[in-house]
């Protein structure tokens, strides 16, 4: 596959992880993420895909806005590595939080589609 249109997919898998992660559209998220996806946070918690789904789309935390900024990814055969800048804002126990830090995803090619293998959260 010619790594420009590898390039596009993954920023189109990048947008809808973006925009179910904001709607907490957990059939979205369940298609991006393998089953063996480790789902790393800033804070260093780490769940598993069946913990991360649960979590996102529990109604606990209420999405306000969120923005993936200066993404870039780099194709490396059938993985490629996102590098972006997650901005945010969310309603959790009655608390507005902003949230600012570095993510890094590695996807995975599977059955054409582009899938989530690992994300890692990091401080700023």
């Amino acid at each position: 596959m010619d790594e420009t249109i590898a390039q596009a997919a993954v920023a189109e898998a990048l947008e809808a992880y973006r925009m179910a992660l904001l709607v907490a559209n957990k059939a979205t998220l369940e298609a991006l993420c393998m089953d063996q996806v480790s789902y790393g946070h800033s804070s260093g918690l780490v769940q598993t895909k069946a913990q991360f789904l649960a979590d996102a789309t529990s109604g606990r935390t209420l999405w306000d806005w969120i923005s993936f900024e200066a993404p870039v990814s780099r194709i490396v055969g059938d993985n490629a590595i996102s590098r972006f800048l997650f901005l945010g804002e969310n309603q959790a126990m009655g608390k507005v939080n902003a949230l600012k830090f570095n993510v890094a995803i590695v996807w995975h090619k599977l059955g054409g589609q582009w899938k989530m293998l690992l994300r890692q959260g990091y401080k700023v």
